[in-house]
């Protein structure tokens, strides 16, 4: 087993045994959800809530600007940045304004992800992350790699459990 493939299964033992199983059959309703005033979301434009820095305290989310958050901030942009996927950024991202599209588009952007981290070397893993990732550039991208797998674990049990509360709500 090399660390490329340690790195990589990690990621993929979640998504394939807990995070896709629960995003199966995702309604465009639970999707759009929200489940207190003032959620920030995907609009049905395409628009997307978002300021940088975020709002004090920061505004609960909905499952659909999850995704999205998963999908460009988490993954597209680093496949960009790192393996040369296509452009993505959060202002021009077309954003799914229904539950398959989002779906889709999360699995297209993970399995690019995954496919380019099993590619890498223990060379690749070492070198640092260039200037991508701001102040993190000179960090291994390694690090990126156990950082991402983070998020993704992280941000999809936020999106279960939005998903546990919409199924209960009165």
């Amino acid at each position: 087993m090399t660390w490329t493939a340690q790195l990589a299964d990690q990621l993929d033992w979640h998504w394939s045994n807990a995070l896709r199983p629960r995003l199966a059959g995702l309604t465009d309703d639970e999707y759009f959800w929200e489940p207190v005033d003032g959620c920030w979301t995907v609009h049905p434009n395409g628009g997307i809530d978002f300021a940088y820095p975020p709002p004090k305290p920061e505004p609960v989310t909905t499952i659909a600007w999850r995704l999205a958050h998963v999908i460009v901030g988490v993954l597209a942009m680093r496949n960009h940045s790192h393996f040369g996927g296509p452009p993505a950024d959060y202002q021009s991202w077309p954003y799914a304004t229904d539950a398959d599209t989002a779906l889709a588009q999360l699995d297209d952007a993970y399995e690019r992800w995954n496919t380019a981290v099993r590619a890498l070397s223990d060379d690749d893993l070492a070198r640092p992350c260039g200037p991508a990732e701001g102040p993190y550039a000179d960090y291994a991208l390694s690090e990126l790699i156990l950082h991402i797998n983070r998020e993704v674990i992280h941000h999809g049990a936020e999106i279960a459990c939005l998903r546990d509360l919409y199924t209960h709500k009165n």
